[in-house]
């Protein structure tokens, strides 16, 4: 079962490049527990899984060399959720369906994939840990980033729109 959890269902065994596939398998979950209960229900997902995550990858990983298997993408998925929730956020607060707001969930993937591999300041910080906390943050921190950027992106395409 942990390993179930790890793999997000078996989507870190995926080849080439499985921290892309979780990232992936990641959207069309983000938009399950989006119609469960809207961004409320996926940041408690988020959560969820972050806690659970951090207790299982330390679990699995206790006595390996390798603190951060590839096939271990549960953390992208908790990084892919915090970068879409603006995109689930908008949806839900302006009755709007959340498949309708297709840019988004686009620019959620791309920025947090940028982040999380590029690494950039604190992310590279939190990963560089070697510890199941440092494996599941530095993903939260780079979906906080991507969440960040996808706010300013929206703002600014709605203003041109607008304008």
């Amino acid at each position: 079962m942990r390993r179930v959890l790890l793999s997000f269902f078996g989507a870190g065994f995926l080849r080439p490049a499985p921290g892309t596939w979780g990232s992936l398998a990641a959207l069309p979950a983000a938009w399950i527990l989006h119609m469960i209960g809207g961004p409320f229900v996926l940041l408690g997902a988020a959560a969820a899984l972050y806690f659970s995550g951090v207790r299982a990858t330390e679990a699995e990983t206790t006595g390996s060399e390798d603190h951060d298997p590839g096939w271990i993408v549960a953390d992208e998925v908790v990084g892919q959720w915090i970068a879409i929730l603006p995109v689930s956020y908008g949806a839900w607060a302006n009755d709007v369906a959340f498949l309708a707001l297709w840019p988004g969930w686009v620019a959620a993937f791309l920025l947090f994939r940028l982040f999380d591999i590029r690494k950039p300041w604190i992310i590279g910080r939190v990963d560089a840990r070697d510890d199941a906390v440092g494996v599941m943050l530095d993903d939260v921190i780079a979906g906080v980033f991507a969440a960040v950027c996808v706010n300013v992106w929206a703002v600014l395409a709605h203003a041109w729109i607008l304008a």
